[in-house]
């Protein structure tokens, strides 16, 4: 049976160690190595997760999210030479964006619109706390909510936790640069997750290697008319 997430906990303040502070300069190295390269390719990227946030660990896997609608050529063309682990078409939900996946290896993943994005798809990634290329570069760190609904804010010895249920919507809002409706949003996805121990997933599909995401996107949405109706909104 799978784990599952941890429940709601109380607030408190966590201080990092040297070995902590080590693991997370290391995962903002390996970002910065990432979006560097598609930088070179004028791709506009994102970090997000903990390791925007710095509450990073071990297990943390590197969350990279490429901001522009781009040919996947260009990008796999910017990632030329690193070791692809896998490639895939996924899509949360049937109303959310259908986006490409690259993972490489060292828990990296890149992910980039296979669609035009709408505004509360954007406002995800700053849910859960997204950092560009210069913040990254200048060290900061931003706060967003991770998958047990904690609010981390990031302090100069480590982080605070305090459990989103809380602190007012329109405060967190405020806090996150969100609009309320990602709020509520990811409220509801999050404590279903944290009730059962997973969500759904409508798509997650490998992409052959000597295919494009693009033209196996088509030949998916040929026998899928929830993806062919989402094509046909472009």
């Amino acid at each position: 049976m799978r784990k599952r997430t941890a429940t709601f906990g109380e607030r408190k303040r966590i201080i990092y160690t040297p070995e902590r502070w080590n693991i997370l300069r290391e995962k903002r190295r390996r970002a910065i190595e990432i979006m560097e390269k598609l930088k070179n390719y004028s791709i506009p990227s994102l970090v997000y997760g903990s390791v925007a946030r710095g509450d990073a660990t071990a297990q943390s896997d590197v969350d990279i999210f490429v901001t522009r609608r781009t040919p996947s050529y260009l990008i796999e063309v910017a990632l030329d030479g690193l070791n692809v682990i896998h490639r895939k078409i996924v899509q949360a939900t049937p109303n959310y964006a259908i986006k490409g996946e690259i993972a490489l290896e060292n828990n990296t993943s890149i992910t980039f619109p296979l669609v035009n994005f709408k505004s509360r798809e954007i406002e995800f990634y700053n849910f859960g706390g997204a950092l560009g290329l210069n913040g990254l570069l200048a060290d900061e760190r931003v706060a967003g909510v991770d998958k047990r609904l904690m609010l981390i804010l990031p302090t100069a010895d480590g982080h605070e936790e305090v459990p989103i249920i809380d602190i007012d919507d329109v405060e967190l809002a405020k806090i996150l640069k969100t609009g309320l409706e990602i709020i509520e949003e990811r409220k509801r996805v999050l404590e279903k997750r944290r009730e059962t121990g997973r969500t759904g997933v409508f798509l997650n599909v490998a992409v052959p290697e000597d295919e494009s995401f693009e033209s196996f996107l088509e030949k998916l949405a040929r026998r899928n008319p929830v993806l062919r109706k989402r094509l046909a909104e472009q």
